[in-house]
């Protein structure tokens, strides 16, 4: 399907019936400036208005998706190129505006998970909320761009993603516990005693003695079994 082709072909038919781009434009219910945008071979007409758009100028919708007049004798040929085209380009324009939304949830699933690990305190269970559930949306996204793929790779896919996406999470909730003393975001088990807190995470575990005092400390240890009614041990 020839964009300015067929944009070049509304412009001549639009003037021989001495019609203007706002005149058309009222018809159809759309802008000047969108007939203009038509008439340069910018963009196409959506599909609902291809056979409102014929009725205005008079032509057949197997001539506009030509882009001229077409003879008689080459009506069926043009015909059936020209549903092809059609189905081509309706499909093209599905996945075009399948692959938008996708962008779009991906970003916005970035940003939530951004945004929740810095709002909310680390001891916060809200800010490992939100960041799952900002994963999940960008997984969302990503399963559009993955639809053409078959069922096995696309559900590779999807988890791998998901996996990277948690894992970095993970990754920035471990640097944050290094370098800034917070409290892990994702632990599995938090556990309180008189003057420490132990935080049992997937990776690794964190001790934190003398709670809110001067000396306190946070110290990250290999995962390990603990006894709940003695983690005060872990501070001698």
């Amino acid at each position: 399907m020839n964009q300015e082709k067929i944009g070049k072909f509304i412009a001549s038919c639009r003037k021989q019936k001495n019609i203007t781009q706002q005149e058309l434009a009222e018809k159809l219910g759309v802008s000047d400036r969108t007939i203009g945008n038509w008439e340069n071979g910018r963009n196409m007409p959506d599909l609902s208005l291809f056979k409102p758009l014929c009725k205005e100028l008079d032509i057949s919708l197997n001539d506009f998706l030509s882009g001229e007049k077409v003879a008689e004798k080459e009506y069926q040929e043009r015909l059936e190129e020209n549903i092809i085209n059609t189905i081509d380009y309706t499909n093209k324009k599905i996945e075009n505006r399948n692959n938008y939304i996708g962008l779009i949830l991906i970003i916005f699933g970035v940003i939530i998970a951004i945004t929740a690990v810095a709002i909310f305190p680390s001891e916060s269970s809200w800010g490992s909320i939100y960041s799952v559930f900002g994963a999940i949306i960008s997984l969302i996204g990503i399963s559009r761009f993955t639809k053409r793929l078959t069922y096995p790779k696309r559900l590779i896919g999807n988890f791998s993603y998901f996996l990277v996406f948690v894992l970095v999470l993970i990754t920035i909730d471990y640097i944050g516990v290094i370098n800034i003393h917070q409290a892990p975001r994702f632990s599995l088990v938090k556990v309180t005693g008189e003057n420490v807190v132990y935080y049992d995470t997937l990776f690794y575990d964190v001790v934190r003695c003398n709670v809110d005092q001067d000396n306190e400390t946070f110290t990250v240890i290999k995962n390990q079994k603990y006894d709940r009614d003695n983690i005060d041990n872990f501070c001698k």
